[in-house]
């Protein structure tokens, strides 16, 4: 730290040794995109030809990427990456956030979709490098989330079962590891969407290599017969929590109770299923 003035208003921190590393969790987002190569298949995928910043695409999306895992919640905050020797262990030319502005004003709904792709070939490759279910039995949990945003102008943004002005991105997560495999913003909330996206995520999957029997659950926003065929369809089991209206909670107390059978529960917790029509 060196005082540039004799105001306290006026000092500049630079770092001394060329070797420091601020941010250096980022080097095991580093070494995993070294060992899958992330950056060709963006080049290759992601086209914006004629669009103004569309060269190297690869750089810039891992350059974004690299930011929101140091914490970056603006486009600016990806100067964090040239703080101190940073930029040396990435594998990948760090972009300014002018750059980054101008390549992402240039994006369309096509080329979020030209990302997702991308996606999927990472995963694929990660499969492919061991870190795949193979054979086994995989459960994935379909949920959405809400990001809150401001302004009445956001497109596709919308009010859901919170009240709360935002976009309702679904997700479909792996249960045993929490990994995200697959993910969709869509325009509005509620069940929109989501027999669309079972039939991407199965497909995703399955190319990626998991050959076991493969497991969907949902909460009951997601108890909708369109979905249920269509998983049905997949050869795909599913546990979609019901709605409790007078008729089922009706077909639920004529259960009779030596009908229930204990099942394993986690974090200590008990449950019992039991058939009825």
């Amino acid at each position: 730290m060196s005082r540039v003035s004799h105001t306290i208003d006026r000092i500049e921190a630079t770092f001394d040794d060329e070797t420091l590393v601020a941010d250096a969790g980022l080097i095991i987002p580093a070494t995993l995109n070294i060992r899958l190569g992330l950056e060709a298949p963006v080049n290759r995928i992601v086209r914006l030809a004629g669009g103004v910043g569309g060269a190297a695409p690869g750089r810039k999306i891992l350059t974004l990427v690299a930011a929101i895992l140091a914490g970056g919640s603006h486009i600016d905050h990806a100067d964090k990456l040239r703080a101190g020797a940073t930029e040396a262990v990435l594998p990948f030319r760090v972009m300014a956030p002018s750059t980054l502005g101008t390549f992402l004003r240039s994006f369309t709904f096509g080329h979020v979709r030209q990302l997702d792709a991308v996606i999927a070939e990472t995963i694929g490759r990660a499969r492919s490098l061991g870190a795949g279910p193979d054979d086994k039995a995989m459960t994935t949990d379909v949920d959405s989330t809400i990001c809150e945003v401001h302004g009445k102008a956001k497109q596709g943004a919308a009010y859901g079962y919170t009240k709360v002005l935002g976009y309702h991105p679904l997700l479909a997560t792996r249960a045993d590891t929490g990994e995200v495999l697959h993910a969709r913003l869509r325009k509005g909330s509620s069940q929109r969407g989501a027999k669309r996206f079972a039939e991407e995520l199965i497909a995703r999957v399955r190319r990626a290599g998991a050959r076991g029997a493969l497991v969907v659950r949902g909460d009951a926003g997601f108890c909708d017969y369109a979905l249920i065929d269509t998983l049905t369809r997949l050869g795909v089991s599913w546990s979609i929590t019901v709605r409790i209206n007078p008729s089922i909670r009706k077909a639920i107390d004529a259960i009779d109770e030596s009908a229930w059978t204990p099942i394993a529960y986690p974090d200590g917790g008990e449950a019992q299923v039991a058939e009825t029509s």
